[in-house]
């Protein structure tokens, strides 16, 4: 089954998906449903039942019709298509029907035949799809390529061993070599690398792998054991399989250097192999390696002359130099033109009292931008698992590390830095160094329990021995292989499953034969998320075997021993923060062992540059590598002036101080929306409430966290006292809706009365009272009725949590009628005390920010950091003024839009080119409604921050300076300014859509996508589902809009079939596009989609949607997209149109048939395009990010 809906980046009006891996798709008409105890279906005739590997019961509702796929693949056949991709649902368990398509598919000539079950057979069908896809498209290429290889050599090497290196990083024989299990061999084979030869065992100090190569460096952890993930996506192609955890971030010695807006940007853009940085004598763009080699860095004499045209030709300092010189200069006369505004203008805070930036200077501050880019995914990794950054080595590799090693270590605290000699090939080092793997795994649906320790010892048992039996077949003894026993556990009801090995923790009478798992996973389990759940069951996902055939190769030996001190080949001019210094240059090959080289000097090898910066120590170990000893960062006076070095930096630091709250926030918090959703924003404020950083960027929170902390301010004052934690979700003090409760810590200062800034979380809370389960209920028309309010709540007091009140406030929407206090008393009370501890992190990395430079500093970079958003934001307000003066002759634009129940949101905006802003009015918008559509203020200052955003084009800081250039005008008493007490559940999810189609189509930026979230939820006394459907995308100058997705307000990723006919009692009878639903046009509007759900017990259905009256509009002369449609079909055979909001109760049979609006289509039909192939690549420079740190920021920036 294709994914539908697909997660794209926020802050984005064209919506731009990876290409998919497939030529064409062909339907199975065949059917597997899991059977469920208390399934009430009725059942019309008898079915097969069979029993899948797990144990589970499958019934066989329709089966696999064998003539019509054999038509099918001879179709494609006589294509020219020989390599297949097969993927059924419910194949990990019970795979008959994969492998009888894939008998056929052989017989009938296709030459590559994946199946899912056979590739990686785990639960989640859609990234076994996407694994299985990948695994036949680069399958064939492998084999092509071993084919050529191998044709080079003496019989074809048929008697030779030959290995290659797998992602998990393990090495396999040539004819086992596969594609899904390939993609990260290159970066595996570092980790190794550094693993083996970094690691003590005596000293266990645990290291940090940092690779950087030319367009981007990868980042890894290594502890004693290889830390693996099983999922985890590449290039927008999410893989199943066992893949060493390397973060890949797009900051290499190809990033790219921009200035925008007053910052320094490095990358995401890279310069690639071709052209190459501006050194390389190719025309090619300004890059870090550039940097290096404008401050002396990289010394062109050591390169070898293969650059130009003629590949002849030595590095050039002059290129880079020319391209420094003008950006220098458009830098310079930014300087000076800011300088003169603010002095015409009366600056807030002092400018720059520098006349201007030299060469050096400019170059300085993209590599200490580069570095903090490169610092925070080293943050991430090691603080998502509660590990210490500073107590780790730093494992430097890649050509172009040992420029950076010194000052990445220094800024996050490391004392020690490793470079091994071969650091420049250490990938391929790392080959000959690694074991020869062989993994066996099968899905499992049993609970960790006494009962079940049988069956897991026999399948362990079966598995081991499989491993064994292969490797011994490779010529290993038994001596040199081990074999490793892996359980993939979670806590029974959650989705946050472990791999979870028992080394460490012996077999006792209360476990397996294979290890105290339940001892390992728990334990694991405190030390990553802070809490463990010790009365709910445990539930075997997977079992693992891993079994290594030891190679027996050693790393160290011993280098030439020498007397006296090396000496340098040259001296060298370098320029620091302290100016052109004296450097001298060593060839690291002359150097003995036990010699010591202080810093700043420079060592080269064949491969890479070393530079030892000052104050560092430089020392060749008995294996001839280098460790260099990192001193502490010296202290560097800074004035509040304006330095846009250190405004990139701070913009840097402030956001990192967020992340790293979301982190805390995500590791301690109980509730599968904030643990596993990850529903939640953290937020630092100014003394003013006004928003600094926002991690990570969930649109609907972007301004509405800062109303929150400017009401709490007004109505609190000097109230507000140290040890005082705040909590707030009422709409009159900046609350979105009721379930997203907001916690709010003010940061003190010795010596200062009032507070100094401000953190705050906010969270998406799954139930807090109300008159139906989820608190979202279709037909609310009060806020009582939504659940437990909160305006200006003393959540902690003088340091103490105040449980007994929070608890009395959450059980007090019981008072009305027909409602009820939370239903998840434990779950709320849990996840507040993790929102605290979070602002208590927040609050400690500001205090240690303000110790290193100063409060005065600080908040002055606070200042600048929010001052460059408005610049952003001007800067556009005045080119659109300045088109549209030209085209109309007018500043003013105006739209309307309407909600499906007739009120119209109407906005005139009126634009001062001279001065870059505009007046935003809602005047005329209708009156606040008797339902849930009402939208409180902070919702349409989120909407309009997202707009601003998208507009501005480029990556600027999200915080309050992107309001600064804009009046807004909201009439009170109306739908987006409602009375206290109005209900608002469906302004957060659905109004906030329509102020964004308003706002759009004023700047006629592009038509409206599908404006709405569908927002769907079922559930009775045992169970709850929620979820939000995708639809079409708005085209606009220049692209069609996608199809299935979600758009502007929302980004979700919906529930995979797999899991949800597993948990739920649903099975997904439909899902896929809606053809012919996206509105036509020069280009077309994206189709909605069609999902179908057939219900097996009695459950309530909850529909809360949109655009099902109204359509969304095209532009430019484009059409409208469909409105949408809920259908119910009833088991007697009625068929009822259920209107876009309502509640009903549902028997077994019944199914619900929804219809997502398409996006409008832009431009006239008489230059009307044909619709394109799904088949569209996203020509992009930049290179693709990847890593568990990756994963974390797009499942939250998804949410």
């Amino acid at each position: 089954m294709p994914r539908v809906c697909v997660c794209v980046c926020v802050c984005v009006c064209e919506v731009a998906v990876p290409e998919v891996l497939y030529e064409e798709v062909i339907e199975v008409d065949e059917r597997v449903v899991l059977r469920q105890d208390g399934c009430q279906l009725p059942r019309k005739d008898p079915r097969r039942i069979v029993t899948g590997s797990t144990g589970d019961s499958l019934e066989v509702w329709r089966e696999l019709d064998l003539e019509r796929v054999e038509k099918d693949l001879r179709g494609v056949l006589s294509r020219g298509i020989t390599s297949l991709a097969v993927l059924l649902l419910h194949s990990y368990t019970w795979s008959d029907h994969e492998k009888a398509v894939g008998r056929l598919a052989r017989r009938l000539g296709f030459t590559q035949v994946s199946l899912s079950s056979e590739v990686m057979p785990m639960v989640r069908a859609v990234p076994r799809g996407y694994t299985v896809c990948a695994d036949a498209y680069l399958t064939p290429k492998i084999h092509q390529y071993l084919k050529g290889f191998t044709s080079g050599f003496k019989a074809g090497l048929k008697h030779v061993d030959v290995l290659f290196m797998q992602s998990d990083g393990g090495l396999t024989p040539m004819e086992q070599f596969c594609g899904s299990r390939a993609v990260l061999s290159g970066p595996a084979g570092g980790v190794v690398g550094y693993a083996i030869t970094t690691y003590s065992e005596m000293e266990k100090k645990p290291v940090i792998g940092f690779d950087m190569g030319g367009t981007s460096t990868d980042v890894s952890r290594y502890a004693g054991q290889y830390e693996h993930v099983f999922e985890a996506t590449t290039a927008g192609v999410t893989l199943q399989a066992p893949q060493l955890d390397i973060n890949t971030v797009a900051a290499g010695g190809g990033s790219r250097l921009f200035f925008r807006s007053g910052m320094f940007v490095v990358g995401p853009e890279s310069a690639g192999a071709h052209p190459g940085p501006a050194c390389y004598r190719k025309g090619g763009p300004l890059t870090v390696t550039d940097a290096n080699l404008a401050l002396g860095r990289l010394l062109p004499s050591f390169f070898p002359r293969i650059f130009g045209p003629g590949e002849d030709e030595p590095l050039s300092m002059e290129e880079t130099m020319k391209h420094f010189r003008h950006l220098s200069q458009e830098i310079n006369l930014f300087l000076s033109s800011n300088q003169s505004q603010a002095g015409a203008n009366g600056a807030k805070h002092p400018p720059s009292s520098k006349s201007g930036m030299s060469v050096e200077e400019v170059a300085m501050g993209f590599i200490r931008v580069a570095n903090e880019a490169m610092c925070r995914p080293i943050r991430a990794l090691t603080q998502a698992k509660g590990h210490d950054t500073s107590q780790h080595v730093l494992a430097c590799f890649g050509g172009a590390g040992g420029q950076h090693a010194c000052a990445i270590a220094r800024a996050l605290g490391m004392k020690t830095v490793f470079i091994h000699k071969y650091s420049g090939v250490l990938s391929a080092y790392g080959l000959a160094l690694a074991d020869v793997v062989e993994e066996v795994q099968e899905p499992c649906s049993l609970q960790y329990e006494r009962g079940s320790f049988g069956e897991l010892d026999r399948r362990v048992e079966q598995l081991s021995k499989r491993c064994l039996d292969t490797l011994c077949a490779r010529g290993f003894t038994s001596g040199q292989i081990t074999t490793e026993v892996f359980l993939h556990l979670r806590y029974k009801g959650t989705d946050c499953a472990l791999m979870v090995t028992a080394a460490g923790y012996p077999a006792d009478a209360k476990s397996c034969l294979a290890g105290d798992f339940r001892g390992a996973f728990t334990e694991r389990y405190l030390k990553e998320f802070g809490f463990t759940i010790p009365d709910r069951a445990i539930i075997v996902d997977d079992i693992r075997v891993r079994g290594c055939g030891k190679s027996g190769i050693k790393s160290v030996f011993k280098t030439k021993t020498a007397l006296g001190q090396g000496k340098p080949v040259k001296m060298t001019k370098c320029y620091f923060e302290e100016g052109y210094l004296d450097t001298s240059v060593y060839l690291w090959e002359e150097l003995p062992r036990g010699h010591s080289i202080w810093g700043p000097a420079i060592i080269i090898d064949k491969n890479s540059t070393i530079l030892v910066e000052p104050s560092c120590e430089a020392r060749l170990t008995e294996g001839g590598d280098v460790c260099m000893t990192v001193s502490s960062d010296p202290h560097c006076a800074l004035g509040t002036e304006l330095n846009t070095v250190q405004l990139s930096i701070f913009s840097h630091r402030f956001m990192s101080i967020a992340e790293q709250m979301g982190r805390v926030l995500q590791r301690t918090s109980i509730s599968t929306n904030i643990k596993e959703r990850l529903d939640f924003s953290c937020a630092v404020f100014g003394p003013d409430g006004g928003l600094v950083s926002n991690a990570p960027h969930i649109p609907v929170h972007l301004g509405a966290m800062q109303e929150t902390v400017q009401y709490q301010i007004r109505s609190l004052g000097t109230e507000l006292k140290e040890g005082d934690v705040i909590l707030s979700n009422h709409p009159c003090a900046g609350g979105s809706h009721l379930p997203d409760l907001t916690v709010i810590t003010p940061v003190f200062r010795k010596g200062v009365s009032r507070p100094v800034f401000f953190v705050a979380s906010r969270g998406h809370h799954a139930d807090i009272g109300g008159i139906t389960p989820g608190s979202m209920p279709p037909h609310s028309t009060s806020l009582q009725q939504e659940g437990a309010v909160f305006v200006s709540f003393k959540l902690v007091t003088g340091g103490v949590f105040q449980e007994e009140a929070l608890t009395a406030a959450l059980m007090a929407p019981a008072q009305y009628p027909d409602s009820s206090g939370t239903r998840n008393l434990h779950d709320n009370l849990s996840d507040l005390r993790a929102q605290v501890a979070a602002n208590q992190r927040g609050s400690q990395l500001v205090g240690e920010m303000i110790d290193s430079y100063g409060l005065a500093v600080v908040q002055a970079y606070m200042g600048y950091i929010q001052s460059n958003a408005e610049l952003a934001v001007r800067d556009m307000l005045k080119d659109f003024a300045r088109r549209r003066r030209q085209q109309t002759g007018s500043l003013e634009v105006e739209s309307e839009d309407f909600m499906d129940d007739g009120t119209a949101i109407r906005l005139r905006v009126q634009i001062n080119e001279e001065e870059g802003s505009a007046a935003f009015d809602f005047t005329g918008t209708g009156t606040e409604v008797w339902g849930n559509c009402n939208a409180p203020r902070a919702i349409t200052l989120s909407a309009l921050i997202y707009c601003l955003r998208c507009m501005v084009g480029q990556d600027i800081p999200l915080n309050q300076g992107c309001l600064a250039p804009i009046k807004i005008i909201i009439p009170p008493g109306s739908i987006l300014q409602p009375s206290q007490n109005a209900a608002v559940v469906g302004g957060n999810v659905l109004t906030s859509q329509r102020v964004v189609d308003v706002i759009f189509r004023a700047f006629e930026v592009c038509a409206a996508s599908q404006g709405c979230m569908n927002n769907i939820s079922f559930g009775n006394d045992s169970v709850g589902y929620y979820e939000t459907v995708a639809g079409g995308a708005g085209a606009g100058p220049g692209w069609n809009g996608r199809s299935g997705v979600h758009s502007h307000m929302t980004n979700t990723r919906i529930t995979d079939p797999e899991i949800l006919e597993k948990r739920y009692p649903v099975i997904l009878e439909h899902f896929s596009l809606r053809p012919g639903s996206g509105g036509a046009g020069k280009y077309c509007g994206g189709d909605g989609v069609v999902r179908k759900l057939l219900f097996r017990n009695q459950v309530v259905l909850s529909v809360l949607t949109e655009r099902r009256s109204t359509r969304p509009y095209g532009l430019m002369g484009g059409e409208d997209g469909a409105a949408g449609l809920n259908l119910l079909h009833r088991a007697d055979g009625r068929v009822l149109n259920l209107g876009a909001k309502t509640s009903v109760s549902l028997q077994p049979g019944d199914m619900f048939c929804l219809y997502t609006p398409g996006g409008g289509g832009y431009g006239g039909e008489g230059d009307t395009n044909r619709r394109p192939e799904t088949k569209r690549r996203r020509l992009n420079e930049s290179f693709p990010e990847r890593g568990s740190v990756f994963e974390y920021r797009m499942a939250q920036e998804g949410v």
